[in-house]
């Protein structure tokens, strides 16, 4: 909690608007209207830019308060910053939680935090030269650190034109007068130096107050640091991680000081780091400014509730990094969703998008045979087949990384995109960091020959297409394909030339530098070659021939339907995006992309919401009660968008972008963006992973990125 008071606060007056708030991720600032005549700013900020692998770890928050006295008389203003001793509340006091199955088939775990488990907290009061604040800890038990064990600090610098005031020990579940009867009188607090460890049920707070006189017409910067010291992560029980911060502070959990210390000597840089990162896209004059104020604050996943970075090891030399698909699907990295919501780590952060990718590699060859029960029909199915790409990496309450395909309302060992998801984002990663990478591609080379033979298995009638079953078994979990479908099918096209692309690209720099790497003969990857270019080409003229109508794809080559799919040819829009051959005619993916534009997002609701992701030709719903296809998914809208900017309808992309961006940002569903919009007005799965595909759209409206570009438009 951060309060401010001056002495021209005028309580008794009506005020219709007290300030304006601002975000750019991973900034934003408060600037107060109509309260004082002092004119205050507070900025805040962690030290998160493009290209950090360090300090964008770090757990600190930087509160920068700015005040400037425009008037010709001298102003006298306090700050207070107070929080209350949380240490020992993150963890989860079920040891041993049980899987359950919601009422809609999908798994979930009980986490049930100690929130309010204070006993033995303690506050301490700390004097480091310039440097002040109160470090709150707690009574330790034993030697060895537990997950929830650790230190938060706040703190702030001091001179002798400052006074400062504290008071270490009060009780938050009260009134609060103990802290504002002194600060709303002068500014001050009663100086209270009291480390007396909290009694069972008790609850204890610090607070320190800066007061300061500003002269007519000088401006001065007071900074508040806010840190904190966590170093263990517990999965199940017993599977303990250290945090990355860890390798630059230390694991033993009271190095909340030495943040503090770290953050008040580096933070103005930290700041130019930010603004360097962010100035060239805020200063471009062809992108609208919600656009940009959306592009930037989407990134708040990143480092949001659930995501994990673990410390380095020697396999993976900045450790393990992961975010959950959303907060009602907590489960790491689901791979189908990241195909576009990867792309801003996959672009700013690469070395960490790789990682998640080698870890997808490392556990495609594994199996699992545990039976579970698959929520959408209560059938049975194994965990995790031999050489089948997961969907996810795991979730917090097993082992991820080492337990993939945590989800079980599908049966994801028979999902038709997963595989070629996972070739293509390979390649993607390889072609966005200069194509250099060779080691990268050799990491992942093994598993992209595995699972797309496991994924031609479902090519029952040898046509070089697999085929979908007629259960949901693709992102659209709950949309039934029935054999050759435009979504997967397309995708698989374009997996067999990424995939015959990094083949070629393995044969020009064999053998591997690198002796970790265990290399195939190059006679085995020619034949693999050959047998990608004899899949291609038989199943290219295939998909032509059973899908496309003279207008469009049809959704699939079974089941009738004259559904026009939103994100129908995902496959050509990757193959593009990676100056791969086309997977469809030129001609076709123009059509077909004007259509789709029409169909939904112009006649689906006067074009108020976003793209649907499949109605009919005439924008109307096949199925009045279905679900998502009648969804508008913010992720498919912006990897939509990208695909349409690559044609040539730049302005129609950014309308379509512009409609959804403002059914998040205008209806309060902000820094908690959904999964799916309904035209009934709900929404689900806040917190959603795909959304950050809006960095897809940045990607090909970036002059430094030479993607093939053409005009669909008439």
């Amino acid at each position: 909690e951060q309060g401010s008071r001056g002495a021209e606060e005028n309580s008794n007056s009506k005020i219709p608007n007290t300030g304006t708030y601002h975000a750019l991720y991973p900034r934003s600032w408060f600037v107060y209207e109509n309260v004082f005549q002092t004119q205050l700013t507070c900025e805040q900020f962690s030290p998160i830019w493009a290209g950090c692998y360090q300090e964008s770890s770090y757990p600190v928050a930087i509160f920068e308060w700015t005040a400037h006295n425009p008037t010709d008389t001298p102003i006298t203003l306090s700050i207070m910053l107070t929080w209350q001793n949380m240490v020992g509340w993150f963890t989860n006091a079920i040891q041993d939680p049980k899987v359950q199955v919601r009422d809609d088939g999908s798994p979930v775990y009980e986490y049930q935090p100690r929130w309010g488990n204070s006993t033995g907290n303690y506050n301490q009061w700390i004097v480091d030269n310039f440097r002040v604040g109160c470090l709150l800890d707690r009574v330790r038990i034993g030697d060895d650190i537990q997950e929830g064990e650790g230190q938060l600090c706040f703190a702030t610098v001091t001179n002798p034109s400052m006074e400062v005031f504290y008071h270490c020990r009060w009780n938050p579940c009260g009134d609060g007068s103990e802290v504002w009867d002194t600060f709303a009188t002068d500014g001050s607090l009663v100086d209270c130096q009291d480390e007396t460890p909290a009694e069972p049920g008790e609850q204890i707070a610090g607070a320190i107050a800066i007061r300061f006189t500003i002269r007519p017409g000088r401006t001065r910067k007071i900074p508040f640091i806010l840190a904190w010291d966590f170093p263990i992560t517990e999965f199940a029980s017993g599977v303990n991680y250290y945090r990355r911060y860890t390798d630059f502070f230390g694991r033993t959990g009271n190095h909340a000081w030495s943040v503090i210390r770290t953050a008040l000597k580096h933070s103005e840089l930290w700041q130019e780091q930010i603004a360097s990162w962010q100035e060239p896209i805020l200063k471009r004059e062809d992108l609208p400014n919600w656009f940009k104020m959306a592009l930037f604050n989407e990134l708040y996943l990143l480092s949001g509730g659930g995501t994990i970075w673990s410390a380095a090891d020697e396999r993976d030399p900045i450790g393990q990094f992961g975010v959950l698909e959303s907060m009602d699907y907590r489960w790491y990295e689901s791979l189908d969703v990241r195909l576009y919501g990867s792309f801003p780590l996959a672009r700013l952060w690469p070395r960490l998008d790789k990682g998640i990718l080698e870890a997808f590699a490392r556990a495609i060859p594994t199996n699992d045979e545990t039976p579970r029960i698959i929520g959408y029909n209560q059938g049975s199915a194994i965990r995790k087949a031999a050489d089948a790409t997961p969907h996810d990496l795991g979730a917090a309450n097993e082992h991820p990384w080492e337990k993939t395909n945590y989800t079980s309302y599908q049966d994801c060992n028979q999902w038709k995109d997963l595989s070629c998801d996972f070739v293509l984002q390979v390649y993607r990663d390889f072609v966005l960091t200069g194509s250099k990478d060779i080691e990268f591609l050799w990491e992942c080379w093994s598993a992209i020959v595995k699972t797309l033979a496991y994924l031609k298995t479902f090519d029952k009638d040898g046509d070089g297409i697999p085929e979908n079953s007629g259960a949901p078994d693709q992102t659209f979990d709950d949309w039934q394909l029935k054999g050759i479908s435009a979504y997967c099918g397309g995708l698989w096209l374009a997996a067999l030339e990424a995939a015959i692309a990094i083949a070629e690209i393995l044969l020009n720099h064999y053998p591997p530098t690198s002796e970790l790497v265990e290399a195939p003969e190059p006679e085995s990857i020619e034949d693999t070659l050959n047998q990608y270019r004899q899949w291609l080409e038989q199943a290219k003229p295939i998909y032509q021939e059973k899908l496309w109508n003279g207008q469009y794809y049809r959704l699939d080559s079974e089941s009738g339907s004259d559904v026009v799919m939103a994100d129908q040819l995902c496959g050509q829009f990757y193959a593009q995006l990676l100056g791969l051959p086309d997977i469809v005619p030129l001609e076709c993916t123009k059509s077909t992309l004007r259509t789709v534009y029409n169909a939904c997002f112009l006649k689906f609701h006067d074009a108020q919401l976003g793209a649907a992701n499949g109605v009919k030709p005439d924008g109307t719903p096949e199925k009045p009660d279905a679900t998502h296809p009648l969804e508008v998914w913010t992720g498919i809208n912006f990897g939509l968008a990208a695909f349409l900017i690559q044609l040539g309808m730049k302005d129609e992309a950014l309308r379509m972008v512009e409609a959804v961006v403002q059914q998040v940002y205008q209806n309060g569903l902000q820094f908690r963006t959904p999964e799916a919009i309904t035209a009934v007005g709900t929404f689900r799965a806040s917190h959603y992973l795909r959304a950050m595909g809006i960095w897809a759209v940045y990607l090909v409206l970036d002059p430094t990125f030479n993607c093939r570009t053409m005009d669909c438009r008439e």
